[in-house]
């Protein structure tokens, strides 16, 4: 039999990712649920494993899994609504803080540009009604994206319990693709598969939690208001790798303005938050979950652009485990291996160019 030419192999291979690519961002409505409800249910396997120990029926476990998960996004939306209901009461004092930063900063352009106070209001207004002209638009697009975010997380109970009562059914569908010898090698890339998930998973809710107390205690005792929201705020954006970091210096900066007239106070925020931050990218998180998920920053970034591209929020913060399960399969794929080492953290001692 011909042997294939590798020019063909390897331009079927280009073709089938950009055919993937494709597919999820046509139906990324459709899979971004499936998706995040696969990960989700593999983080609650472990609760329902022990559930199930316990003489618990499996229907039952399932459910009392997807309860504890929803108790505990249910405590971070309380602390939420009370954080937000503290800067609605607070909104006369926000609203002058404001205006007295605008007032400053209209001086300094006046002083420094030679803008008066007359042409910036004007072009304040012209702005103002641009966005005011679109403002419908932009209503009829939130009313859209708010009923597809409650279609969202209105199917993911639903996807996280069927998961888990089929998965030895989609286990035995996955076997089945492969011939018995290798069965052994899908075992241990699903088995490998399951624990970075799981490590990566388990290793963000760690992340938030330390980052939200470090950041909310230190904040408190240099006196910051608001200094628990501006702590959870920059933990949770700062789960979507190198991209969240940066709104959440914005916002609480942004947080810190509306609540005070000192700019000391926002200094002091930007040195805390680097302070942690640093501490959490160069001791701490490699510690908790650099040795599981092993991609170089450059896969890492485009990843998180990609999925950012092609489903927004979700994509961004599913795009690392995701990589990192393809990763896992490449490895183990004798044609496939060559994707495997460039999405790997290591780099060839030797060049190969000498």
């Amino acid at each position: 039999m011909k042997e294939i030419p590798i020019t063909v192999i390897r331009s079927i291979e280009l073709l089938g990712i950009v055919l993937v690519v494709f597919i999820f961002y046509v139906g990324a409505d459709i899979i971004m649920p499936i998706l995040l409800s696969f990960f989700i249910s593999i983080m609650l396997l472990p609760v329902h494993r022990f559930l199930m120990s316990k003489k618990i029926p499996e229907i039952l476990s399932i459910i009392i899994s997807i309860l504890l998960l929803a108790l505990f996004l249910g405590g971070i939306i309380w602390f939420f609504s009370s954080q937000i209901t503290k800067l609605i009461n607070e909104f006369d004092q926000i609203k002058s803080n404001v205006n007295n930063h605008l007032n400053n900063l209209s001086h300094w352009i006046d002083n420094k540009f030679g803008i008066s106070s007359k042409e910036q209001t004007k072009f304040i207004n012209e702005q103002s009604n641009n966005v005011l002209n679109s403002l419908g638009k932009i209503l009829g697009g939130a009313m859209g994206s708010f009923s597809s975010f409650i279609v969202f997380f209105g199917l993911l109970p639903i996807y996280i319990y069927l998961m888990l009562f089929y998965k030895n059914l989609f286990l035995k569908f996955i076997f089945m693709w492969f011939s018995p010898t290798d069965h052994e090698m899908v075992r241990e890339g699903l088995k490998e598969s399951e624990t970075i998930i799981k490590s990566y998973l388990l290793g963000l809710i760690i992340q938030v939690t330390y980052m939200t107390i470090l950041l909310g205690g230190l904040m408190i005792i240099f006196g910051i208001k608001h200094a628990l929201l501006i702590g959870v705020i920059f933990a949770i954006l700062n789960l979507i790798p190198y991209i969240g970091a940066l709104f959440g210096n914005i916002i609480g900066v942004l947080l810190t303005l509306s609540s005070t007239q000192e700019l000391s106070a926002v200094i002091t925020v930007l040195i805390i938050i680097s302070a942690v931050q640093f501490l959490d990218n160069n001791i701490l998180m490699p510690r908790i979950v650099g040795s599981k998920v092993k991609i170089n920053a450059f896969a890492a970034i485009f990843g998180v652009i990609v999925g950012g591209t092609i489903a927004g929020i979700s994509g961004m913060f599913l795009a690392l485990p995701l990589i990192a399960v393809l990763k896992i399969i490449f490895d183990r794929t004798k044609i496939l291996k060559q994707w495997g080492v460039l999405l790997a953290d290591e780099r060839p001692k030797n060049n190969l160019m000498k």
